[in-house]
């Protein structure tokens, strides 16, 4: 049924009432309703198949409405299908993909008209990964974008910079324009981190997640971002953050310091921005020797091989064919082992060829420390800490890191596996290779290798259960296995084949039966008897030949063994003293002094094997008379690993006593309700011995050590004495006479030492310079001390060696800075008297000593020396000065004299992202003059 207005141009028809009939129209309404709903009525066969229909097509011209299509079911089933399925018209995308979630603290307004979502005041929208919070938010839902500004507070000053975040990359600019239809933004003004890298750019343009274009940025690592001590301005860059691999690429770059250009630049620059460590190019240092010429030193490429592991390989060149190579490797699995690898070798040439003083060698230095985690294995472990090469390394390397272990006179090495079978009883064993080099003397002596082996203790008359008690069921056995390959060469036979030609191999098992028990409830007894057998490769035979007058000992190779056994017995007790010096509760300053004593004396039988001596018949040049043929007994055994059986029969006794001193006094805080203790002596033992068996000088000199700390135990003194009863005679020989017989005293001084280290700072705790660079771990990793007393690394440009960064003291910072000055001190005092054949003399005397001294904020002043009061005379001095420039470090090293006398200046970025960006100059005066 349709309608139409009439038009005025049809002719006008005048209306007539008629009567209406009631009936005759409802009659005519029911009847049309009725045909209509049975019109589109099908009656279904009584069969249950499906009736098939000829699809329709559809045409697209037709101005009709085709979304819905009735098709026939089956069993009197209705079903409707959308056609829009297989309309080829596509449906419009929706407008957000996901849920915007939004909110705001002073207001939230809509705007119909705008289509604009206005945010007022801590204002926050979330989509997706995206996150912008801001003073003020605009969603404008027509151009699908969302803006983001300040806010002025109440005294016009702009707050709440917007904050955009999406994923790990945070930006914080002035102002941001994004459209998230297309994900791209416009930012102005933004400052984000990556990496620590600082950038500000006036403009960003973001193209898509991992691309961004900045007009006119900044690149710096100061954390001042309003006014930063230096930058590097880029005109046109563009930024890239893939997953592992963020970096930008510029345009023409150059640096500015406070805001003053520099020369220093380039037409296009490449900043890498790696979450991981990569491989890269490592920047040498410069400088000159006028032994050697101009040099390069630590320059190299560093390999980042895996996750686990790294390897860095640096060399030195000098212009007179100098050179030198180093290989440092770093690796760590979590909670199984760590460690670090490094060799280093150096081509030392001296003077110019055709020169008399021109000298070619070469010098090596193999490092590796392992650690394993005692998580990875309980019932075995592997450790290993190497430190050998040549004895004159450290003394000749050209390198200027090894400064500090020029003064190191032993080197030392051990590498050890050892394992645990947890059953009863208890099995242990080890295998251990271990070093030792003097670089004086260049004696080598090493252990390749030594096996240990033991097996618990079994108490055999033990009862099932209960306590072991008395000397009968205490009684336990034990046995223990210990074998060695010892090679003893020196350095210029080190790794070749001449240097196992005197290697000593041997065994030697032990069986120690032991028990203890208690007497009168206050002395513990405990005995001992032990079997020893001893099994070498290594013996001698010793015959004299008449021709040539001499004794020949000639070296046999071959098994042979020789067994030993000994008995010894102790008797100790404790006893406690207490001096109390305050019984009325005065409050006297010193309350009381305890005093704990562990007297003990033991008794020591060792019997004589001669069977295992043979002799030898030496005839005199002048005849062959009885009177002058001379006996001289020997054993096969000599110079065997564990030494030789004993020849003459021994019966000791051994007294020694033990003190401990501590003191009560009173608290200086009066809220303390007990009084602090004090320790006056850690210990003060006394030990001596007495032959029974000897025929002569039967009592051993009394040696007494003692120890203690001082000053809140900054100070730490340590001393010892020999006390010889002997007397002298005129050829200073000690004599069978007692030395207070000898119109002497009743004790002869013959040894005493001393050694006194203190160390302390302005703040009153330990001082943190004897460990406050990394550093210190390549010290002791070298055999050198932990301390800085040596001299510390001159390799400022390695951030290895470099001060670990430490918070700022809010106290010291100041403005007129006149309150406090920090500073730290380090001292090593040490004296050595000897006087064994009437010397009466200071065999050594010396003082070490190292501090360090902030005379204004970020300037810092140090030096180490030591002088030797018996030859007059100064040790390896170093003089130190740093200067912190926020983002910059400075550092001036000076050795004024002596052997290595140099000076090595450095500036440089700290950051590991730029500290390529250095000046460095070193020079080492030349020794002549």
């Amino acid at each position: 049924m349709g309608f139409q207005k009439p038009s005025h141009t049809f002719t006008k028809i005048h209306l007539k009432a008629l009567h209406t009939n009631r009936f005759n129209i409802l009659f005519a309404l029911s009847f049309t309703v009725f045909i209509n709903m049975f019109s589109y009525a099908q009656e279904l066969p009584n069969s249950g198949g499906e009736i098939p229909v000829e699809p329709k097509k559809e045409e697209t011209n037709i101005q009709k409405d085709t979304t819905i299509n009735l098709k026939p079911l089956i069993k009197g089933t209705t079903k409707v299908q959308d056609s829009s399925i297989n309309d080829s018209i596509k449906p419009k995308p929706k407008f957000l993909k996901s849920k915007v979630k939004y909110k705001a603290k002073d207001y939230q307004t809509f705007n119909r008209k705008e289509q604009k979502l206005y945010l007022y005041n801590e204002a926050e929208v979330y989509y997706e990964d995206m996150e912008i919070k801001a003073g003020i938010i605009v969603i404008d839902y027509n151009k699908q974008e969302v803006y983001a500004g300040r806010i002025k507070d109440t005294a016009g000053v702009y707050t709440q910079l917007p904050i955009f975040k999406q994923g790990e990359n945070v930006v914080e600019p002035d102002s941001i324009r994004f459209n998230y239809d297309t994900k791209k933004a416009l930012i102005f003004n933004s400052r984000t981190e990556q990496n620590g890298m600082n950038i500000i750019a006036e403009k960003t343009k973001r193209i898509n997640d991992t691309v961004y274009y900045m007009n006119r940025a900044k690149l710096t690592t100061s954390e001042n971002l309003d006014d930063p001590e230096y930058y590097f301005l880029v005109r046109k860059g563009k930024f890239m953050s893939g997953e592992n691999n963020k970096k930008v690429v510029t345009g023409l770059t150059n640096l500015f310091i406070y805001d003053v250009p520099t020369p220093i630049g380039l037409p296009f620059a490449f900043f890498p921005m790696s979450e991981k460590r990569t491989s890269g190019i490592i920047f040498p240092s410069f400088g000159e020797d006028n032994r050697r010429g101009y040099f390069i030193q630590n320059g190299g490429y560093y390999l980042a091989l895996s996750d686990y592991f790294d390897l860095a390989i640096l060399g030195d060149y000098y212009t007179n064919s100098s050179y030198g190579l180093r290989f440092e490797s770093k690796y760590n699995v979590r909670y199984k082992f760590n460690g670090n690898f490094g060799f280093r070798y150096e081509n030392l040439v001296t003077s110019e060829r055709g020169f008399p003083d021109y000298s070619k060698s070469t010098i090596y230095n193999l490092r590796w420390a392992h650690n394993q985690d005692q998580k990875a294995n309980p019932s075995s472990r592997f450790s290993a800490s190497v430190n050998l090469g040549s004895s004159t390394y450290y003394q000749q390397s050209i390198n200027q890191i090894n400064l500090p272990n020029t003064q190191n006179n032993t080197l030392s090495s051990s590498i050890s596996y050892s394992k645990t079978f947890d059953v009863e009883p208890q099995i242990n064993y080890s295998i251990t290779a271990t070093h030792s080099q003097n670089t004086q003397t260049q004696q080598i002596n090493m252990t390749l290798p030594t096996f240990q082996g033991s097996i618990g203790r079994i108490y055999p008359l033990a009862p099932k259960e209960g306590v072991k008690k008395g000397l009968i069921q205490n009684i336990n056995v034990q046995y223990n296995l210990r074998a060695e390959n010892r090679i003893s060469t020196t350095d210029s036979l080190f790794f070749k084949p001449q240097m196992f030609d005197d290697a000593r191999i041997g065994a030697r098992h032990s069986i120690p039966v032991t028990t203890n028990f208690k007497i009168f409830k206050f002395f513990s007894v405990s005995a001992n008897a032990n079997f020893d057998e001893t099994w070498t490769l290594n013996t001698i035979d010793r015959v004299f030949d008449a021709e040539t007058n001499e004794t020949i000992t000639t070296d046999l190779t071959g098994f042979d063994a020789f067994r030993t056994y000994n008995f010894s017995t102790s008797l100790g007790t404790t006893l406690y003293g207490l001096f109390n010096f305050d019984k009325n509760n005065e409050g006297k300053k010193i309350q009381a002094i305890r005093h704990v004593m562990r007297p003990s004396i033991s008794y020591n039988i060792n019997p004589a094997f001669d069977n295992y001596y043979d002799t030898v018949e030496v005839v005199n040049a002048d005849g062959d008379t009885a009177s002058d043929i001379a006996r001289q007994e020997y054993t096969r055994f000599e110079g065997g690993v564990f030494g030789a059986p004993n020849q003459t029969f021994s019966s000791s006794i051994g007294l020694s006593l033990s003190n401990n001193f501590e003191a009560k006094v009173k608290d200086r805080d009066t809220t303390a309700t007990e009084p602090k203790k004090i320790i006056l002596l850690n210990n003060l033992n006394f030990s001596t011995g007495y032959n029974v068996a000897g025929d002569s000088l039967k009592w051993s000199p009394l040696r007494m050590t003692g120890g203690t700390q001082l000053f809140k135990d900054k100070m730490a003194v340590n001393f010892g004495a020999t006390l010889d009863p002997y007397a002298l005679d005129n050829n200073n020989r000690r004599i069978d006479t007692y030395n207070i017989n000898n119109n002497g005293s009743l004790f002869r001084l013959t040894t005493a030492n001393m050694t006194v280290s203190y160390s302390l700072n302005s703040k009153g705790n330990e001082s943190k310079s004897s460990n406050r660079d990394k550093g210190s771990r390549d010290r002791i990793l070298s055999g050198g001390r932990e301390d800085d007393l040596f001299g510390e690394s001159q390799d400022f440009s390695d951030n290895q060696f470099g001060d670990e960064d430490e918070e700022e003291d809010e106290d010291v910072l100041s403005e007129l800075y006149n309150f406090k000055i920090p500073w730290s001190l380090r001292l090593a005092y040490a004296v050595n008297y000897n006087n064994t054949q009437r010397q009466d003399e200071i065999s050594s005397h010396s003082l070490m000593f190292s501090g360090d001294i902030e005379i204004a904020p970020r300037w810092s002043i140090g030096g180490s020396s030591s002088y030797d009061f018996k030859n007059n005379g100064f040790g390896l001095t170093q003089l130190r000065f740093s200067r912190d420039l926020l983002s910059w470090k400075m550092n001036f090293s000076w050795v004024p004299f002596g052997t290595y006398n140099s000076w090595n200046f450095f500036i440089g970025i700290k950051s590991n992202l730029l500290k390529d960006l250095k000046y460095e100059q070193r020079r080492k005066p030349d020794e002549r003059l």
